[in-house]
């Protein structure tokens, strides 16, 4: 039984494990190398112009772990195994987004990596367990991701899965690209 409050982890997450990742709950732990993470500009550009402050990635990752116990699925954090270091989160969420056109109930889906570790795969990797994960619990669905345009990388990410572009518009006064994956 884990007693340390600081490394708890909610049973109701599922670990999915790759060859070089596992993918498991978000942990209290987690938190200071997100917020070192989060201060890179490569990080960050594609969410806000500026590093988020430590209160919101704090609420980021509460509502990461929270969304498990709420939809039932959720984010999950992503550790090198080789490292066992936290690199980031994949997975997906409903945020019932004031965005047009609106996104509807689809589980959207998405991915956010250390720079540090960027083109090695790691994302690849990390999508095709939750792809995996989800074929098994929410059966064939339409799914949704939104990005920045300039995102080449995640947009790439995304093609490679069979998300495909469906609508520009913006969001909080950025451009986004809506992408979906129909229902498979």
């Amino acid at each position: 039984m884990n007693t340390n409050p600081n490394n708890a982890v909610s049973s109701a997450v599922p670990v999915l494990e790759t060859e070089r990742l596992r993918l498991r709950g978000f942990r209290a732990d987690d938190f200071d190398t997100w917020f070192a993470i989060s201060r890179n500009i490569d990080y960050h550009r594609y969410f806000t112009p500026e590093p988020m402050p430590a209160e919101e990635v704090w609420k980021l990752l509460l509502r990461s772990a929270g969304h498990w116990a709420v939809m039932g699925y959720g984010f999950w954090a992503v550790e090198e195994k080789a490292s066992g270091r936290f690199v980031g989160g994949i997975g997906f969420l409903n945020l019932k987004r004031d965005i047009d056109p609106p996104l509807g109930d689809a589980p959207e889906m998405g991915w956010v990596l250390d720079p540090g570790i960027h083109g090695r795969g790691y994302a690849t990797e990390g999508v095709t367990a939750a792809l995996e994960w989800a074929a098994s619990h929410f059966g064939p669905v339409r799914m949704v991701c939104i990005m920045h345009p300039e995102n080449v990388p995640s947009l790439r990410v995304a093609a490679r899965f069979g998300f495909q572009e469906y609508a520009q518009t913006t969001y909080h006064g950025a451009p986004i690209v809506l992408l979906e994956r129909p229902a498979q």
